[in-house]
Parts: structure tokens; sequence; C-alpha cells
């Protein structure tokens, strides 16, 4: 009995100790599972950390930023996907907004060359929704500085010297920079004195921040991707086709040897043309001093075109939108004589022999870029200086050519010489190309019957376009969305023929005409660049005699034809001046007025509701 009993016992106690050791095991195992987890979490986390470590340091974030960029388009994209539909046309506003928001956090997120990007797609903001168009206007190319040392180190690669001391480049050299841009910031420096020099030379010097290279590459992949994405995926819009032709000129303005020839090679055209020879200066660079990476040239004292109140003060005029403003101590204290009218007339000139004469067009003209100051054997006259020559397009002949006769059709209201032009370029809807080139409403004359068709046909057809145009004005968000859309693939009928100097061509003029419009209209500037393209077809080369006299003619008839534009301009002056002097209520500029009309046409035509600021330069 007493057996049995210990027997019973023990299998008791095994059987309870068992259970105690299954009830241990299971306790166990969501904490050896926990302990799993957490490890493959620290090591995933630490893995993520090291490639973003390497990424930082070594590729300069080339790689986050493209995350960065494919993760907002895909954003983009599914959000108009999603919300681009006739249901919720009333919510289309607050999705642009949305989608220029991501935009525009992106581009300042990864600054560098997205930045740049950025402008180059900003330079056709006015297709754009106006939301897009309110941000675009705000992307400025300005960026923190990097610091010295860095400054340093690409010296010592690029030229085997420090910038300064003993051994240095330069006698001085200012180590906190003056101006800090996307890809570059300009330090001030001072030569070291050389046998027979009576003064002393100050020099700009102009260095790309380390960085950008590494990241080019890949951030023009991103931007390939994006627009292939944009065009096939969410916008059904023809955008792809600019991509190579932005990127070999983003690549061109990385390099600062480029830079310099096309610097040179500028100073060579405004020497041979009379007309700018002396009104007209661009700074002499120091090729000993220049690299890929590094640029020496001359240093410049004056007022930048965009400092608006301190260019009123230099030429003696007030603006009573802008408070009065010190000039800096290196400037005259009076006024320098042609007033703003003067500034304004040499620079739509200039432009306008680049583009019509020269075939050699500098893009980026933004009025940070020019540079106002006393002509130094003329002090009481001003001079134009042009610097960052950085990003140029050079025009064919048959292409300038077209380019020509394109604005002599615009500006006399040819309908037939205007669509011989752009059907070679495989654009459609001449109107809209001419009002879209001058920066002025146009429309022009054609035949009030067309071929083939009755004049019953042809009142219909007007009666048709009539009700088009209200119809335009009572279009949901939607329906205005489609049709813009519509119209620019009506407008870009055959990518491949256009010319892609055209991109620039556009963005050089409208921030020259952003530029007289800051400044209150001064000049006529579509007279001032109509006069330049009729002119050079007189001065073209290789014309006989009959052909020669023939331009002039034609000169001559576009010179009459002229001087209904003047009458508009002078018009527009005299009513400002009587307001002005009477008190009334203050009247648009003649660029102001334009603009406003342009708006009125882009919205009944296209559907698009531009902003005023898509206009600025």
């Amino acid at each position: 009995m007493a057996a049995l009993r210990r027997s019973t016992l023990h299998g008791l106690h095994t059987h309870l100790q068992q259970r105690f050791l299954s009830s241990q095991a299971v306790k166990k195992t969501p904490s050896i599972r926990l302990r799993k987890y957490v490890r493959r979490t620290v090591y995933t986390v630490a893995s993520l950390g090291a490639l973003w470590a390497v990424d930082r340091i070594y590729n300069a974030s080339a790689v986050s930023r493209n995350i960065r960029t494919l993760w907002t388009c895909a954003a983009i994209t599914l959000d108009y996907k999603l919300n681009f539909t006739p249901e919720k046309s009333d919510l289309i506003p607050e999705l642009h907004e949305r989608v220029a928001n991501r935009m525009y956090n992106l581009f300042t997120s990864n600054g560098g060359l997205y930045i740049k990007i950025g402008q180059a797609i900003g330079a056709n903001a006015a297709f754009l929704p106006k939301p897009m168009q309110v941000k675009f206007a705000k992307l400025f190319d300005d960026a923190p500085q990097i610091p010295f040392s860095i400054v340093d180190q690409v010296f010592q690669s690029e030229l085997g010297r420090p910038p300064c001391g003993p051994g240095g480049v330069f006698e001085i050299f200012e180590e906190k920079a003056v101006a800090s841009a996307s890809i570059a910031q300009v330090h001030r420096a001072k030569l070291w004195p050389q046998p027979g020099d009576t003064e002393e030379k100050w020099v700009a010097v102009k260095v790309q921040k380390p960085d950008v290279a590494k990241q080019m590459e890949w951030d023009l992949g991103a931007y390939r991707a994006v627009m292939w994405m944009f065009e096939n995926w969410a916008f059904d819009l023809p955008v792809y086709f600019i991509v190579d032709f932005i990127s070999d000129h983003l690549r061109q303005e990385l390099d600062f040897v480029n830079e310099a020839h096309n610097a040179r090679k500028t100073a060579d055209f405004v020497a041979n043309e009379p007309r700018l020879a002396d009104s007209v200066y661009i700074p002499k660079v120091y090729p000993e001093f220049s690299t890929k990476k590094v640029m020496t040239a001359e240093w410049i004292e004056g007022v930048r075109l965009s400092d608006r109140p301190a260019i009123c003060s230099l030429m003696g005029e007030s603006n009573p939108l802008d408070p009065p403003s010190a000039l800096p101590s290196s400037m005259p204290t009076k006024p320098l004589k042609g007033g703003v009218k003067t500034i304004m007339q040499v620079m739509v000139e200039l432009f306008s022999a680049q583009m019509f004469n020269w075939g050699w067009v500098h893009c980026d003209p933004h009025p940070g870029n020019v540079i106002i100051r006393p002509h130094p054997s003329k002090p009481t006259r001003p001079q134009l200086v042009l610097i960052d020559h950085g990003l140029y397009v050079s025009v064919e002949e048959n292409f300038k050519r077209q380019w020509v006769e394109l604005w002599k059709g615009m500006l006399a209201g040819d309908f037939d010489s205007v669509e011989k032009v752009t059907k070679q370029w495989g654009m459609g809807l001449p109107d809209l190309v001419a009002s879209a080139t001058l920066m002025k409403p146009t429309r022009l004359r054609r035949p009030d019957v067309k071929k083939g068709e009755t004049k019953e046909e042809s009142r219909k057809r007007r009666e048709r376009e009539a009700a088009f145009q209200e119809k335009v004005k009572n279009m949901s968000q939607y329906e205005l969305s489609v049709l813009m859309k519509k119209r620019l693939k009506e407008f870009l009928t055959d990518t491949d023929r256009m010319p892609k100097a055209l991109i620039f061509l556009s963005r050089n003029m409208r921030m020259v005409q952003g530029n007289n419009q800051s400044l209150g209209s001064p000049v006529n500037r579509i007279k001032i660049t109509g006069f330049w393209a009729s002119r050079s077809l007189t001065q073209a080369p290789n014309l006989s005699f009959t052909q020669r006299l023939r331009e002039w003619w034609h000169y001559l008839i576009f010179r009459s034809v002229m001087f209904s534009l003047d009458l508009a301009f002078w018009h527009n002056k005299i009513s400002l001046w009587v307001r002005r002097h009477f008190g009334l209520r203050p009247g648009e500029g003649f660029e102001d007025e334009m603009e406003r009309t342009m708006r009125g046409i882009a919205k009944s035509n296209l559907g698009v509701d531009v902003s005023p600021s898509a206009f600025e330069g």
C-alpha cells in the first residue's frame, strides 16, 4: 500500500513538473520571438542608417534625394488619378494647391540642380494651374553658403594652392561669400600686384559647390523619370520632349571653363556692335585663375537691377511704390543722365541683338544678373553690365531667319506669314503662338472666308466661335482643365519639329518683359524688338542687290505698321501722366495693360487662369 502511495505521488510530481516546464516554455517562446524581432529591427535600422550615412558622406545624399523625388511624384500621380474627376470638379483648385506645395517643397528640400530644373519648368509657368504659377514665382535661386574649409579644398584640388596666404592664389580672399546660389557661391578677392600696376585689382571668384557634381547625373536621371511619368501616367501632356535639351544645357552650366568662353564670346559680339559697344560691358575673365569649378572675373561696383529703389535713386527718379533707398558709397551722389528709360532701352536692344543678329542668346537675364554702374569714361551716363554667362543657346541661321519672319508677321498681324513658320515648327494655333511670343494680345488678320467655304458657312463658323468663347466663361474647373490639355496638344502638334531653343528664348523674353514692367514700362519693348527683327534681314550677308532692296522695302512697310503700336504706347503714357498730375486713380503701365489682356486671352482660349506673377522677370 505504501509502495502504491509512493508510486502515485511520484507520478503526480512528474506530471506537475512537466506541466510547469511546459508553461515555462510557453512563457519563453514569445520572449524569444520578441527578442528576435527586436534584433532584426535593430539590424535593419542600423543597415539603413549606414546606407544613409554612406550616401550622405560619399554621394552627397543623391540616393536619398531621388527616393524623395520618386515618392513625391508618385503621390502627385495618385492624387490626380483619384481626384481629377468630373464629380470632384469643385475640389480641383485644392488638388492643384496640394500638388503645387508638394513640388515646391521637393525643389527647395533637394536644392542644388533641382532649383535650376524647377526654374526651367517654371519658364512656362503661364500654362500651368494658377497655384503652381504662384509657387514657381517664389522659387529663388539662393542657398546657404558652404564653409570656407570646403572652399579651400576646392582651390587645392583645382588650382593646387590655397585661396590666400603664403603661396595663395590671391593676396586677399574674403572668406564670407557675397552671394550664394544653388550650384555656386561668389567671393570677393584681390589679385597680387604685378609690375606696372597702378591700382588694386579686385575680382569676383565663383566657386562651385562640390556636392553639385556628385548629384548632377542622379538629379537629371530623376528629372527624366519624372517627366516621363507626368507625360504617360499623370497629365497626358507633351512634356518629355524637352528633357534632353534642358539636361544638356544644365550640364554646360556646371562647366566654368565653358562659362568663361561664353563671356569672352559675348564680349566680342558687343565690341563689334556699334549701337551697344559703349553702353554694355561684359566683365573680363582671368583664365589663369579659372578651371571647371572655379572662375575668376573682374569685380564690378554698381547697383543690381533687382534693387528697384536703388536703381531709381541712381537714375534720379522716384517710385511711389518704393521707399527711398541708400546707394552704395561707391556710387555718385548726383543722378546719372537718361533715367530708367535709358537702362531699359539698352537692355531690350542687347537681347534683341542676341536673338536676331548674333544668334547667341543669354538665357538667364533675371534682374540679379544685370548691374548698372556709372560709365568709367563718361561718369554721368549709365552702363549696363551683364554677368552670369553659364547658360546660352546658339541659334542656327535657318531658325534665326524663321524667327525674324515670325516676328515680322506677328507685328504686322499677318496670319499667313505666322502660320507658315509655325507649321514648319510643328505648332498650331498661330494666334496663340503670336500672343505667347510677343507677351501681348495678338489677333492675326485672316480672310473672312476660308478656301472652299461659302459666305454662309463662314458666318456660321464665326457664330460657333463666338458661342464657344461665351461657353468657356461658364465652364467648371474640370471642363477648363480638359480644355487646357486639348488646346496645348493642338498648340504642340509635332514636338519633334519644334525648335527646342524656343524654350529658352521665351524665358529670355519673359524676363526682359518683367524687368521693363517692374520699372513702370519706360520703353516700348515690342517696338524696339520689332525694329531689330525687321532690320536684321536688311543686314543679312550673301544677299543680292535685288534681295537687299526688297528687304529694305519690307522694313519701311514694317515701320509704318509699327506706328499704330507707338500710338497705343504713348496714349498709355499720356493717360498715366494725366492721372498722376490730377490726383486721379493710378492707371496701368503699358506692360501691365497688355498683361491683363493676355490673361483674358489665356482664360478664354486655353482655359488657363494665369497669375500676374507668371509674367514677371
